[in-house]
C-alpha cells in the first residue's frame, strides 16, 4: 500500500471544545477541500476532556485525497503562566513592569505538565522551569520563592 501525500500542514491554536467552521478555520481547512463539519466533530470529541475554550496547538496533516489527521499537544506556557499569575495579558514593557506574580511551586507544577510535551522530553524538569522562568519574565510575570 503506498503512502498518502502530505499536500499541506496547518499549525494552529485552536479553543478546545469549541472548533467550529467559523474563520479562522473554516476557510483555513475549506480552501483545501476538508469537511470542515466533520473535522470540528473530530477535534471536539478528541478535546472534550480538556476544560472549555483553552487554546490547544494544533498540527492538522492534509493529503492529497482530501483526507487529515492531526495531533494536538498541551496549551502553550504563557497560558499557564498568565492564569497561575490571574492576568488576561502580559504587560507591554517586559523588565520595567511587573504584570503578576507567581513562585516557584506554581513553575515546578507547570513544569510537570510541560515537560510531556515533545519539545521538552529531552530536558531535565529544571530545564524546563528555568525555560519557564524566561517565559514568565518576558510576559511580565516576577517568579519570587514563596
Amino acid at each position: 500500500m503506498a503512502s498518502k501525500k502530505l499536500v499541506q500542514l496547518h499549525k494552529m491554536y485552536i479553543k478546545a471544545g469549541k472548533a467550529s467552521p467559523s474563520p479562522p478555520l473554516g476557510p483555513a481547512l475549506g480552501q483545501r477541500g476538508l469537511n470542515i463539519g466533520k473535522f470540528c466533530k473530530d477535534f471536539n470529541d478528541k478535546t472534550n476532556h480538556i476544560q472549555e475554550g483553552i487554546p490547544i496547538p494544533t498540527k492538522i496533516f492534509i493529503y492529497a485525497d482530501r483526507s487529515y489527521k492531526f495531533a494536538t499537544s498541551a496549551p502553550p506556557a504563557s497560558y499557564f503562566l498568565k492564569a497561575a499569575a490571574g492576568i488576561d495579558k502580559g504587560c507591554a514593557h517586559q523588565g520595567k513592569e511587573v504584570a503578576g506574580v507567581i513562585t516557584l511551586k506554581h513553575i515546578y507544577e507547570i513544569a510537570k505538565v510541560k515537560h510531556k510535551d515533545q519539545q521538552f522530553q529531552n530536558m531535565t524538569i529544571e530545564h524546563v522551569c528555568k525555560a519557564l522562568m524566561g517565559s514568565a519574565k518576558s510576559i511580565g510575570i516576577k517568579v519570587v520563592r514563596e
